[in-house]
């Protein structure tokens, strides 16, 4: 476990930065609240881990070494991104909004995960360069899912947080309107850096 420290700040440092699931998460909480972007958190979270699992198991490398998949996963994944964007960009004010605004649900968060290379880039980076148990892979995999999992909670709980303190500040339509178009187009230009995470 002599390698946990620098695992650590890699996790944090790649699952803390700005990009599609953070972002988006940070624009719910600004667009809808905390309490009503935790489902939100917890469907991001969940796909992260699957995603895990994923990576692990050695099906993306399989995947990806099928001739043309790797363009259309990334297409797949900027019109996700571009519909979520939206989404954000019109929701009403906390203060307006009605019954026909649902915020992003478990699904929306665990469909992100799912489809954003950015995490399983991160997520092959941090499990091809760091062993915490060495000579035991069960083990080491273990450790990783632990040890990011936590990360990566922590890390969605601050986005989601720090989205919901924009939108106390900014409660009159105009300013929240702002704030949330903002993070559309923050969002949208996570999606120009797609084809550079695959």
């Amino acid at each position: 476990m002599e390698a946990l420290p620098g695992f650590l700040i890699a996790a944090l440092a790649l699952a803390g930065s700005p990009g599609p699931a953070t972002l988006s998460l940070a624009a719910a909480g600004a667009a809808f609240g905390a309490r009503r972007g935790l489902a939100y958190l917890v469907g991001l979270t969940v796909g992260m881990v699957v995603v895990m699992g994923i990576v692990a198991s050695g099906v993306v490398g399989l995947l990806l070494a099928v001739p043309g998949a790797a363009p259309v996963v990334t297409a797949l994944a900027a019109l996700y991104f571009v519909w979520l964007a939206w989404r954000i960009a019109t929701a009403p004010p906390l203060s307006q909004e009605g019954p026909e605004r649902p915020p992003p649900t478990f699904v929306a968060g665990l469909l992100l995960s799912l489809i954003n290379p950015k995490g399983y880039a991160a997520m092959a980076a941090l499990y091809s360069g760091f062993v915490l148990v060495p000579d035991q892979l069960t083990l080491d995999i273990a450790a990783k899912v632990t040890a990011l999992t936590l990360v990566i909670l922590a890390v969605n709980v601050g986005w989601l947080f720090v989205g919901a303190g924009l939108t106390r500040l900014f409660r009159d339509p105009r300013s929240n309107r702002i704030v949330n178009m903002a993070f559309a187009l923050l969002l949208l230009g996570s999606v120009l850096a797609l084809p550079f995470a695959t």
